[in-house]
């Protein structure tokens, strides 16, 4: 049943708003109208497309042809962008809420730290959350807390299924702002907005006995509104996420390092903190080990940017008859080619062979097969 709407001609035709979620090619946009606060449902004008505009999630948009009515509407530009992610996509986030269980699944700190570094690696500031509490006893709690402190971290610890409340300065911190909730599966990160974003629904799902790892419910990208004001984003959950940022930024996301940095330099200005003479991070502290072993997959994604074909030569450039530029992508080599009929008829003709001197095609060479086709 379509909304019902009273007096629309009075309503504007034109309003800007935020993205909330996207499925396939429509985008559910909340405007910035007071009103029942419902979204509209928008498709991308065509112009967009054709100028290879996407329309991300968290993005501020300007919705033209509003029909209040059925609530539906044409996004037709997208506001400059303050942040944006690639993974998950997400325009315009203030800070990634990192959430990790401390049982059930155990707690990996090697899986933790990559995702501390993946998080650090957007620029974005970070809160590390740490539920199930109530599965641990305060000895292991104790060591917890104790450990994320000397890695520069001062977590939250909560329990969604059995905390009346969630903590006040979690919810101050969240407030005003566009959180992205990430973490991986299982550590009850849905449940967790439920208890944010109250009257909410969303499908939470049990971890694999069999793998202890939780199972993925959450499919898509999608803002909440926070009460009072605020955003938060839900996004899918995964296990290991992919380290796609330099070797200087990679450095910048351990605290330990940037700490060790500040009470004396480097001998070189481009030491990798590995085995150069004269190192002020190379040590003995915890995470340097999990530092190397990312070191090796930034340097190695790195080489491989380094080693990907220019796109100008994967394309070549043709002027038409009115002058106009076209780019056309260049065909492979000709030896990665099939050779056409055409060819390899000449080719038989420029070979002048008389096959009937040749007992069998063993006795031609695999050159010459290959210029006859076979």
């Amino acid at each position: 049943m379509p909304y019902k709407v009273s007096n629309t001609a009075a309503l504007p035709t034109t309003a800007v708003g935020t993205v909330l979620a996207s499925q396939a090619n429509y985008y559910f946009v909340q405007l910035d109208i007071e009103g029942d606060g419902k979204p509209f449902l928008c498709l991308r004008r065509a112009l967009l497309k054709k100028l290879g505009q996407q329309v991300l999630v968290g993005d501020r948009v300007e919705v033209e042809e509003l029909d209040w009515q059925d609530r539906r509407g044409a996004i037709a530009t997208i506001h400059p962008r303050r942040t944006q992610l690639d993974r998950p996509p997400v325009a315009n986030a203030d800070q990634i809420l990192l959430v990790f269980a401390l049982a059930s699944p155990t707690l990996d700190p090697h899986q933790l730290s990559r995702f501390l570094v993946k998080a650090e690696s957007t620029g974005l500031d970070v809160i590390l959350c740490l539920n199930k509490r109530d599965l641990v006893s305060h000895d292991v709690l104790n060591h917890w807390q104790a450990r994320l402190q000397s890695w520069g971290y001062q977590p939250t610890v909560i329990s969604v299924q059995t905390d009346p409340a969630l903590p006040s300065e979690l919810l101050t911190a969240l407030s005003g702002k566009t959180n992205i909730v990430a973490g991986p599966s299982g550590v009850g990160k849905s449940s967790l907005i439920g208890r944010l974003v109250p009257d909410l629904t969303l499908r939470t799902g049990a971890v694999s006995g069999k793998l202890g790892r939780g199972r993925h419910t959450t499919r898509h990208v999608e803002l909440f509104d926070l009460p009072g004001s605020g955003l938060l984003a839900d996004t899918p959950g995964f296990n290991q996420p992919d380290l796609t940022c330099t070797v200087e930024q990679l450095v910048a996301c351990f605290p330990e390092i940037q700490a060790r940095l500040a009470q004396g330099n480097c001998q070189f200005n481009n030491c990798l903190h590995r085995d150069e003479p004269g190192c002020a991070v190379r040590g003995d502290w915890e995470r340097y080990d999990d530092y190397l072993a990312m070191l090796e997959d930034v340097m190695a994604y790195q080489q491989s940017l380094d080693n990907r074909p220019d796109e100008e030569a994967l394309e070549k450039v043709k002027v038409g008859a009115a002058g106009q530029v076209q780019h056309e992508p260049k065909l492979e080599a000709r030896k990665y080619r099939r050779i056409s009929r055409r060819s390899r008829h000449q080719a038989m003709d420029d070979l002048k062979l008389d096959l009937t001197d040749v007992e069998s095609f063993e006795d031609l060479d695999d050159d010459e097969l290959e210029d006859l086709g076979f």
